[in-house]
């Protein structure tokens, strides 16, 4: 279904039929170049309390592309969560993110933690903790927006898998690989581009002296393949006051897609966990 607020059309995948039947809405949220329809086969497999739905972020699957920066921002992605959740009238929901999406997530987390159920962080950061160190993701971001621009997404995407963090994504199955490759390749080259120059990782504000007030429970997982997002989960789950990191064997960056049985299995594991358990 689709969504209007004010100049962007948010997609949303949803069982409509299940809405205000007394679930507890779990929202996901996709990584860079990734979209709603990876979520969309975990469904039928999350614990029948909660109410599954996946949403295309700003530039991305079928979600408004917008040529402004502006609607990229960490603020402005915040306000169109917030708007989604308004508009079904959802009182607290379970919100799950994987790599940007997990930093959208947290950054939404420890603005509205009177919002959230549980959180859930797949492969993300708190952010880049040194000036010159978000400087330089910036530039290289910039450089990567350009690439994007001029070449296509077609060329995006070979470069993109390419990269050392999805070697791992080899090892899935032929068809699955298809699959993700497909969703990327439906991707806005105007919407990818603005979403680095908006919301890359050295434009995201870090939180990590914010962590230690969000007190919702909240679980890390990372692949253990993934030896940096590991790292950086390891120092997370240290300042959250009530956090669980779970490390997936044999998996790397996206363990959703590598290691499906898996991510499900703590997933639903961490929703039945009663607070103080």
């Amino acid at each position: 279904m689709f969504i209007q607020f004010e100049n962007i059309t948010v997609n949303v995948l949803v069982n409509e039929n299940q809405i205000n039947r007394g679930k507890t809405p779990l929202i996901f949220l996709h990584g860079f170049s990734g979209s709603a329809e990876e979520w969309k086969d975990f469904f039928n497999q999350i614990d029948t309390n909660y109410l599954p739905l996946s949403i295309d972020l700003t530039g991305h699957g079928k979600s408004s592309a917008p040529a402004e920066i502006k609607y990229y921002t960490v603020e402005s992605l915040k306000k169109v969560l917030f708007n989604i959740i308004n508009y079904f009238k959802f009182e607290k929901i379970v919100l799950a993110g994987y790599s940007l999406g997990g930093r959208l997530a947290l950054s939404f987390a420890v603005q509205y933690p009177e919002l959230i159920e549980k959180l859930i962080l797949e492969s993300a950061t708190a952010g880049i903790k040194s000036e010159a160190g978000r400087i330089e993701r910036i530039e290289q971001d910039e450089k990567l927006a350009a690439f994007i621009l001029e070449n296509g997404i077609g060329r995006f995407v070979e470069y993109w898998l390419s990269l050392p963090l999805f070697d791992t994504l080899k090892n899935i199955p032929a068809e699955k690989y298809e699959h993700l490759k497909s969703i990327k390749l439906m991707n806005n080259k105007t919407g990818l581009a603005n979403m680095l120059k908006g919301f890359g990782t050295g434009k995201m504000p870090p939180l990590w002296n914010r962590l230690d007030n969000f007190t919702n429970p909240t679980l890390l997982i990372t692949g253990g393949s993934d030896k940096k997002f590991t790292a950086i989960n390891q120092e997370m789950a240290k300042s959250f006051p009530n956090a669980y990191h779970k490390i997936v064997l044999g998996s790397g960056h996206n363990v959703h897609i590598e290691k499906s049985e898996d991510f499900i299995i703590l997933v639903n594991g961490f929703l039945s966990k009663k607070q103080g358990e």
